[in-house]
């Protein structure tokens, strides 16, 4: 990027995570190994994208419809996901980074949703921005349970407001994306933040998530800076 053009700082960048398993079959490897490279990929990019001045940061790492995939793969990303929640949480804290999960626990080991709960509260102290994990997330599941909770708080229909279902998402603190990033050539949304992404930015990339590295976040906040964005105006 020119140096006499100043960069924009998203508040907020998405990341789908997604071809971890095709990097595993290029390298000839188990699909394990793919996940294991995505999980240090994500590490780098999430810090990176942090350190960069973005406040949140959210990845897409396990979906409502992932729970179909084989018990082994499933119970592999289990263990990458309490790795991320438990052995990773002193260097969260060394980087002052505060870690999110945002999803649904139904159906979720009770093990996992302690490990959840405990993250969260030992970096919520943190001020460097919010790593969020997308972990059991479907984003209509997400409209329909902030739904359920408007119909259960007993408020009339003509008082239902865009702001009013923004406030009952899961996390409502975390803002609206600014720019969608989806690794592997893939070029949809997978039900990823539908309610947030209405304005957003998006960008494909053909690399494979294993293969991103902390140098694409300068790539990626320099194509933000590009765009010009009106939402709807």
């Amino acid at each position: 990027m020119d140096d006499q053009i100043k960069a924009v700082i998203p508040a907020h960048i998405g990341y789908i995570v997604d071809g971890n398993r095709r990097w595993a079959k290029k390298h000839g490897l188990p699909n394990y190994e793919g996940h294991l490279a995505g999980y240090y990929a994500l590490k780098e990019v999430g810090l990176a994208t942090l350190a960069a001045g973005v406040q949140y940061m959210s990845a897409y790492v396990f979906s409502t419809e992932n729970w179909k995939r084989s018990s082994d793969e499933v119970k592999k990303l289990m263990g990458l996901t309490l790795r991320v929640l438990k052995s990773d949480v002193p260097e969260f804290n060394k980087n002052n980074v505060r870690l999110k999960v945002i999803g649904s626990l139904e159906g979720v080991d009770d093990k996992i949703i302690q490990a959840i709960r405990d993250a969260e509260a030992d970096t919520a102290h943190n001020t460097g921005g919010v790593f969020a994990l997308c972990f059991n997330y479907g984003g209509q599941r997400e409209i329909v349970d902030a739904v359920k909770g408007i119909v259960d708080a007993g408020v009339p229909a003509e008082d239902v407001t865009e702001e009013l279902i923004a406030q009952h998402l899961y996390a409502p603190e975390v803002p609206p994306v600014d720019i969608v990033v989806r690794t592997s050539g893939e070029q949809r949304l997978s039900n990823f933040m539908l309610w947030r992404s209405a304005y957003s930015e998006f960008l494909f990339l053909e690399k494979n998530w294993p293969d991103m590295t902390k140098d694409d976040v300068d790539a990626i906040i320099a194509e933000f800076t590009k765009r010009q964005r009106r939402f709807g105006g």
